[in-house]
């Protein structure tokens, strides 16, 4: 790990709990191993229900043959892990169940669509919390993504008791990696990206953001994602069923750039909306959030590492989207928005996307949106500070991998 690499520090409690892991695994004792068979027939026991579609189940094995064999998960991590996974086959089976139940959840339609596929740490996740506050908008809540299960009852099922079990999750999650706070936006009613989602699929970038698992995201390259968002675009009409309904559901996910054809296969009404930024700034400081909560996960997270292979991930994940772009033709469909622009002014970068998609923004709406800049100013909870030298990238290194990009950037200003 190189001598600059990003300090992460955890409790002394987590220290200790993993130090107790390791000493039990010394022993020769691993009780809580993962085990992808069992997790989905406790699914099927618990649900009385089995679901017949073959992809969640390889992508949950496929998944667990990575993180025993490369992620050194912690003790913490094995067991928040499997909870975590766990829980997302209990979802995914009653979820499956409700529409065996009632095909017709199947017919529910979904019209327009607006997705945010911009860079990671481009100013997505803010864009993505405004827009929502739009009453034409309706994005899936954190909690809604984690508990499914009912589907909320209306739009505004504030009372949720679902609400307060994730709220608490998550001020573990910021207690026990006391940085993350400052480096990404999350709350249990906040609008969540489309990563966990498709973590109901187990064919997610959520994973490879929580866990070193490169043998995994092998898979999810090459994983049928037309599929993948016909899942997606099921759950939204699970979502409906339940009463959430507004005119147009608002999308994120920074995945989306590696697979434009199949967004557009699924939703061909889709409005996109693409957030850029220098890759001198995305690779550090992706790096820096996924080193955070890798952490959490494995006490052997190596951030050097980490940063290696985000400069990969994201140069590859880029052409893919340049490459589609060109071939798709649904540039009427699509609205370039610049980190730089936006940080200057984001109301003026909102009017711009309405303009384009020929959207009115009500007073109202606006008001909603001004008054969450003032309550959520950058740096609120302490500056994000990141750098390539961090993670022992050079500029060269982003010139060389980043170029195609680079040169689209440039007819962009």
């Amino acid at each position: 790990m190189s001598d600059a690499a990003i300090r992460i520090r955890h409790p002394a409690t987590l220290r200790t709990a993993n130090a107790i892991g390791r000493l039990l695994e010394r022993c020769g004792l691993a009780p809580f191993a993962l085990d992808a068979a069992r997790m989905f027939d406790r699914a099927e026991k618990v649900t009385g229900f089995a679901i017949a579609d073959p992809v969640p189940r390889d992508g949950l094995s496929t998944l667990v043959r990575s993180l025993e064999s490369e992620a050194c998960l912690s003790l913490f991590g094995k067991v928040a892990m499997r909870s975590a996974l766990q829980r997302a086959a209990d979802s995914r089976h009653r979820i499956e169940r409700a529409f065996a139940k009632r095909p017709d959840i199947g017919d529910e339609p979904i019209r327009n669509p607006v997705f945010i596929a911009g860079a990671p740490r481009s100013g997505t996740t803010i864009l993505h919390a405004l827009l929502h506050l739009d009453q034409n908008h309706r994005a899936p809540l954190s909690w809604e993504c984690l508990l499914p299960y009912p589907a909320p009852l209306s739009a505004e099922d504030a009372e949720d008791e679902r609400i307060d079990t994730v709220r608490r999750e998550f001020d573990r999650i910021f207690r026990l990696v006391p940085d993350f706070r400052k480096k990404h936006y999350m709350a249990a009613d906040s609008p969540q990206e489309c990563l966990a989602i498709t973590a109901l699929n187990f064919t997610s970038f959520q994973f490879l953001a929580q866990a070193y698992a490169p043998s995994y995201h092998e898979w999810f390259v090459h994983a049928d994602q037309e599929r993948n968002l016909r899942w997606h675009r099921r759950f939204l009409q699970f979502l409906q069923s339940g009463g959430v309904r507004k005119p147009r559901w608002l999308l994120k996910s920074p995945v989306h750039l590696m697979r434009l054809p199949a967004l557009f296969a699924v939703y061909p009404d889709a409005r996109v909306i693409v957030t850029h930024r220098h890759p001198d700034r995305i690779v550090p400081s992706t790096a820096s959030i996924v080193s955070s909560m890798r952490s959490l996960y494995s006490d052997q997270e190596d951030t050097s590492r980490t940063g290696r292979e985000q400069l990969g991930i994201w140069a590859d994940y880029f052409n893919r989207f340049l490459c589609d772009r060109r071939q798709l033709g649904v540039e009427a469909q699509i609205v370039d928005v610049l980190f730089d622009d936006f940080a200057r002014n984001q109301m003026a970068v909102v009017d711009s996307i309405y303009a384009r998609f020929g959207w009115e923004l009500r007073a109202e709406d606006r008001a909603r949106m001004e008054s969450f800049l003032r309550d959520e100013p950058q740096g609120k909870h302490g500056v994000h500070e990141y750098s390539l030298a961090q993670i022992g990238v050079t500029p060269a290194e982003i010139e060389r991998e980043y170029g195609n990009y680079l040169d689209f950037l440039a007819t962009r200003r």
